[in-house]
């Protein structure tokens, strides 16, 4: 009989083979879709609360010919269908916000299996600033939709009607809020590495245009609507958190560099101390 092997199995450096690595995949989005269960359910039973409020961005501008009929301006749902089909994608987009701190844990346990066991207590660092970043960033596209969404039916000629479907506005709103929400949580990353050691501010800061431009870039391809405002509006809170992260980074590692043991203190004929104590080799 093959004798078992001790322990977890797993390799103190993090490092797994491919079937190993799609196992732990496939057990992280499991656990994902376990989550999103109470989510939808809420999603489910408070859909009336949810449609007014996600509807509200378009019900307060001002069309100038209300071709759909209804009282929230163009929009309108289309099949036999249609109804049933938006509640079931209200539902999920609840599912998935709601869920949002258990996916966000589970993604960030994915991609950081490698850290030693004393970088690994970031993770409730991560989950404290990044949740909130999270809802922070959807919560600013909220704010920026009434006035995206007035720009963008305001190119409409007066002798022309406007209809607006229903599934495809939610479909774009879900997406900016996602988009938002996730974007916001690149300064938190960029911290993350550089505690790890992956990402100093001096790298950070010689690359300063290069980031401004790939900001920009994914605003302008990441927001569907197309506009230069949901773009900017997208870029330069996302280029002030990450100049935050960047002066984070800086203090840090300027603590980093500082040594321990003031030698300009010490005696010419004095000895300095040595650190004698043991350390474990995975936390170093």
């Amino acid at each position: 009989m093959r004798k078992r092997r001790s322990g977890s199995g797993r390799n103190p450096e993090g490092r797994m083979p491919l079937m190993e690595h799609l196992r732990e995949l496939r057990r992280r989005v499991f656990w994902s879709m376990v989550a999103l269960v109470p989510g939808v359910t809420l999603g489910w039973i408070y859909y009336d609360t949810l449609i007014r409020w996600l509807s509200a961005p378009i019900c307060d501008v001002k069309v100038s010919n209300n071709v759909g009929g209804g009282s929230c301006g163009p929009l309108v749902i289309n099949g036999l269908l249609g109804p049933f089909n938006l509640q079931v994608k209200v539902a999920l987009v609840a599912g998935v916000f709601l869920a949002s701190p258990v996916w966000l844990y589970h993604l960030w346990a994915f991609v950081t299996p490698g850290l030693h066991r004393n970088e690994r207590r970031w993770t409730v660092g991560f989950l404290v600033t990044g949740i909130p970043l999270f809802f922070v960033g959807a919560a600013v596209c909220y704010w920026i939709l009434p006035r995206a969404t007035k720009l963008l039916l305001g190119f409409t000629p007066d002798q022309v009607g406007s209809i607006v479907d229903f599934n495809e506005f939610l479909s774009i709103v879900m997406r900016l809020m996602l988009v938002f929400g996730l974007a916001f949580e690149v300064p938190v990353f960029i911290v993350l590495m550089n505690l790890a050691g992956i990402l100093p501010a001096r790298r950070l800061a010689s690359w300063w245009r290069q980031i401004v431009f790939g900001v920009f870039l994914f605003a302008a391809v990441a927001t569907p609507t197309g506009d230069p405002f949901t773009m900017t509006a997208l870029a330069l809170p996302l280029c002030l958190l990450i100049l935050v992260a960047y002066i984070f980074c800086r203090i840090h590692d300027a603590r980093r560099s500082r040594p321990d043991i003031a030698y300009d203190e010490l005696a010419d004929d004095e000895t300095s101390p040595l650190d004698t104590s043991p350390s474990r080799l995975d936390d170093e």
